[in-house]
């Protein structure tokens, strides 16, 4: 028993130990390397390793598309440039339905080649490369990788002489540079600047962490999984093998307490079981891997036809079901020993036998887990189905009179699979949307899926109300019961809810599930919000005169998810109301090519870097004082430059988006 206890406490501790993803991103390790191809000659040769899930843009993307690979040199000397930037191997070629175009761009891999003549003994060459990242969820500030190489030329070459130097950047202090910016107003005296580039990072992950973070935090996980095993519980493969296996351990020894123990000691093994194979999703496909899940659109077509399966199952279409040799070995075996090895067995033998019933919902949990791009959600899910699966085997070992009270086993299961069914039909569609909105396909537009979820959820409801009937109800002719009853009313309602959709509205229940707005072809409802400004020390100086919070949306002109979310979300009314009327909002465009007055020169992870644009220097800001790099990213702070609630990055629930908004005018308010 002990042993059993300190195997699981090890394995709940290494679950929650795991660290969640950062805020900041760095998926594209670029190397730098200079390679001599003749006396005369040599390449610059940037290499690229991309993360799953993510790409490079290549170069010469159209105007008003994402930012291009580009090379710009700050000083030559002794050498000339020949031709352009020239990327090399693999290039993907899609439309994108967001920027209207066609784009190119790199996955796992990306070559970068400048060539170079050398025209003189010497030479030295020093630049920078710039280019985008995006994967299906946000989109990196344009990021640069700056090169500074030196070496001999021909011996018959003349000396080396500057043919070419761009300005020396000049020393200026982040604090003071809203003057050096082209784009800056004047800021009053009494406005503390200083202030307002000091970092908060600390603050701000502290907040983060009391409101939970993103869409699927460890708790939202958890509480998945509990609900999970919970509806597990009631299916026709588990419920009915409760009252036998309870009885099993009471009668097997005359010691009362032994035998509670025992079944105490089985739930605890259901518990390891299941988090075992969490753990084994999480270390076989890796932290990058299931972050790629959530973007890559074969996985998301394979989830879907996962769940469509899943959900046939639940029909009574066919039943799935493990190999039987399998569940015969594990019996036998458990027959043949004694002690706590024949009591962890036969909760083995449990998970074979209750496949059928457990497995779809399993297998959606961990599709919907592993697609929220957390690294120990499967562990965490699965923690909470075992829980939950494992609990009334040990209540009812504690209490043996309850199981007299317990409703019988009956048609109700079934129902409880056919509903299952539905649901999982319907949240299949949400997968293959992602993999449509990849692809541009085109063919699962925000009506057609509103279409698809109303006819879903009418004849759920039509189900439960007893008006619809599948082959595995039988031939009972008997009324449904009251319960059944209000929630197939309930369904039908949702049905009706959504049906203003198919012309434009919001539909907030299911925003976080449909496609974006911008999908609809017909669309009655508009509500554009615009932001007052795109200055950051214009914005904050607004805000200490007019007594408001400031919102800061760092966005880029390249980033899909922006305007994902502006479509989506800033259309809703409320959303718009806040945003317009409670908030002075600023959006800082982190790819803005306009050149400040003066180049400034930063110390950042203890090397200097050079900020030669208006994005560039709102890329800093948002590295340096709120510990992020990847856009959107939302942030809400007073006029003196601190956090009023945690940060908010892409993710279209309006309600949630509402909450963060809610929480900083709170905060403010105070």
């Amino acid at each position: 028993m002990k042993q059993i206890k300190a195997t699981f406490m090890t394995l709940l501790l290494t679950v929650f130990c795991l660290s969640a993803a950062a805020q900041m991103q760095d998926p594209v390790h670029f190397s730098v390397t200079q390679k001599k191809t003749a006396p005369d000659e040599i390449e610059v040769v940037f290499t690229a390793k991309i993360d799953a899930g993510w790409h490079v843009y290549s170069t010469g993307m159209p105007d008003g598309g994402p930012t291009s690979a580009t090379i710009h040199t700050d000083a030559t000397e002794g050498v000339k440039p020949v031709g352009s930037l020239t990327p090399r191997g693999k290039v993907i070629s899609q439309h994108d339905e967001m920027f209207g175009m066609t784009l190119r761009f790199f996955e796992n891999t990306a070559t970068f080649v400048q060539k170079y003549k050398i025209t003189a003994k010497t030479y030295h060459v020093k630049g920078y490369l710039e280019y985008g990242a995006c994967n299906d969820q946000m989109c990196m500030p344009p990021t640069q990788v700056e090169f500074d190489f030196k070496g001999q030329g021909p011996a018959d070459a003349p000396e080396a002489a500057v043919e070419e130097a761009d300005a020396k950047a000049d020393t200026v202090a982040v604090a003071d540079s809203a003057a050096t910016d082209s784009m800056a107003a004047a800021v009053p005296a009494d406005v503390d600047t200083t202030g307002l580039w000091t970092p908060v990072i600390d603050e701000l992950q502290a907040m983060n962490g009391a409101q939970g973070s993103g869409d699927h935090s460890l708790i939202y996980i958890f509480l998945l999984g509990l609900v999970g095993g919970l509806v597990a519980v009631f299916t026709p493969c588990v419920w009915p093998i409760i009252p036998m296996t309870v009885s099993f351990f009471l009668k097997r020894s005359k010691d009362k307490k032994k035998g509670i123990r025992d079944a105490i000691t089985y739930g605890v093994s259901i518990v390891v079981i299941y988090l075992v194979l969490g753990l084994a999703i999480t270390l076989i496909f890796g932290a990058s891997a299931l972050n790629a899940l959530s973007t890559n659109a074969v996985f998301n077509i394979f989830f879907c036809l996962l769940l469509v399966v899943f959900a046939l199952s639940f029909f009574g279409w066919f039943e799935l079901t493990l190999p039987s040799s399998w569940t015969n070995k594990v019996d036998n075996k458990a027959s043949s020993t004694s002690g706590l090895l024949s009591i962890f067995l036969m909760a083995f033998t449990l998970t074979l036998v209750s496949f059928s019933c457990t497995g779809p919902i399993i297998g959606f949990l961990l599709v919907e887990v592993s697609t929220s791009g957390n690294i120990v959600g499967p562990a965490v899910g699965m923690l909470g189905f075992a829980i939950a699966l494992a609990l009334p085997f040990t209540l009812f070992a504690l209490f043996p009179t309850w199981l007299k009270q317990a409703p019988k086993s009956g048609g109700w299961m079934n129902t409880i699979k056919v509903v299952l069914g539905f649901i999982e039909l319907a949240f299949a569609l949400k997968f293959f949307s992602v993999a449509d909105l990849a692809y541009g396909w085109g063919l699962l537009d925000r009506e057609v899926f509103l279409a698809l979820w109303i006819v879903i959820f009418g004849l759920l409801g039509l189900y439960l109300i007893g008006k619809l009937k599948f082959k595995s109800d039988g031939d009972s002719t008997e009324a449904m019961p009251v319960p059944c009853i209000m929630l197939g009313l309930i369904s039908l309602a949702f049905s009706v809810y959504m049906i203003p959709g198919l012309w434009g509205a919001p539909c907030k229940a299911v925003s976080a599930f449909a496609p974006p707005m911008n999908t609809q072809d017909f669309n009655l409802y508009h509500n554009e919000v615009k932001p007052r400004f795109t200055n950051y020390e214009q914005a904050m100086a607004t805000a200490a005169a007019e007594g408001k919070p400031v919102m800061i949306d760092f966005t880029g002109f390249g980033c899909v998810n922006c305007r994902k979310m502006e479509a989506a979300v800033w259309t809703d009314p409320q959303v718009a109301d806040k945003l317009n009327n409670d908030f002075v909002l600023v959006s800082l465009y982190v790819d803005d090519k306009t050149p400040l007055d003066k180049q400034i020169e930063v110390v950042e992870n203890g090397k200097k870097r050079t900020l030669r644009t208006v994005g560039d220097k709102w890329s800093y800001l948002q590295r340096n004082k709120f510990g992020a790099n990847a856009q959107p990213f939302y942030v809400i702070i007073d006029a003196k430059g601190k956090p009023l609630a945690g940060s908010y990055s892409y993710d279209e629930d309006i309600s949630k988006y509402m909450e963060f908004l809610n929480k900083g005018l709170e905060n403010y308010n105070k």
